[in-house]
């Protein structure tokens, strides 16, 4: 079977065209640069393809060579280089095994503003500090499986194309739309006077049940979460129209943010049924 047209082989860990794939388990050096550079990382097959059908533009693909065949079309299809690479090699570059064989550098695209989302949207997520990486790919794959229109993100939320939400979200952040607000937690004026009802999740003891409030029945609503453990800021609880709470059993006093996150989303979606 003939190489792909535009395959390039490369032995040299240190070579100036892997320079997006270097050190990706170091966080904060990926964190400033991602951004600052206008890339960001996809990694696996599923998530490669939802990237390029989201409309991102590859910027290069790095690979083992068992995964060539299987990402051939999409090397015919796009015009970046692609680099094959041992899988010892792919560990020295990335700092870490590359299980799934398959990495693309992908440019990242101008994000709307909060005022753009809200014009259209009826079901928002707002977080607040969420700076764990696997809460927010969490986060967005439930906000996409359950419907959810758009995020919105205080200026303190980790990065939701950073390469571990991405993979953990399997995608889905390519799904919802999302921006970031400027100012925390004045921002929320301009959430409140879009239409939408402030729901500050808490498990604090005067918050109302979900299913007392009913937010399905809401017209807009703006779901607020907060950060793993410490929740919503004294002022942002402040800021919201109600608190709400997911009743709990068992003695058990809260959830993940995440598996906090999916239950709330399907109690806001308008087209549940009634219980």
């Amino acid at each position: 079977m003939a190489e792909p047209q535009g395959l390039i082989t490369i032995d040299d860990p240190a070579d100036p065209r892997l320079r997006d794939y270097t050190g990706l388990t170091d966080v904060e050096l990926r964190r400033k640069r991602e951004p600052a550079e206008g890339l960001f990382i996809a990694e696996g097959e599923k998530v490669i393809r939802r990237a390029k059908q989201a409309g991102y533009e590859m910027r290069s693909m790095l690979l083992s060579a068992k995964w060539v065949d299987v990402m051939r079309d999409v090397i015919d299809e796009v015009p970046a280089p692609v680099y094959a690479v041992a899988p010892d090699l792919a560990e020295q570059v990335t700092g870490y095994h590359v299980h799934r064989g398959a990495l693309a550098s992908m440019q990242r695209k101008p994000l709307p503003t909060a005022e753009e989302l809200l014009t259209t949207a009826r079901r928002i997520v707002v977080m607040e500090s969420v700076n764990d990486h696997t809460n927010i790919g969490a986060i967005f794959r439930s906000a996409a499986a359950l419907g959810m229109d758009a995020v919105l993100l205080s200026p303190d939320c980790a990065d939701p194309l950073y390469r571990r939400s991405v993979k953990v979200s399997m995608g889905a952040v390519f799904s919802v739309p999302y921006a970031r607000l400027d100012a925390w937690p004045k921002s929320l004026e301009t959430v409140r006077e879009a239409g939408f009802n402030l729901l500050a999740l808490t498990p604090a003891d005067q918050a109302k049940s979900l299913d007392e409030v009913a937010p399905h029945r809401m017209d807009r609503v703006a779901l607020m979460l907060g950060a793993e453990g410490e929740g919503l800021s004294t002022k942002a609880l402040m800021a919201a129209d109600e608190w709400v709470r997911i009743p709990m059993a068992h003695g058990v006093d809260s959830l993940n943010v995440g598996a906090a996150a999916a239950v709330a989303f399907y109690a806001v979606a308008t087209g549940r049924p009634e219980l």
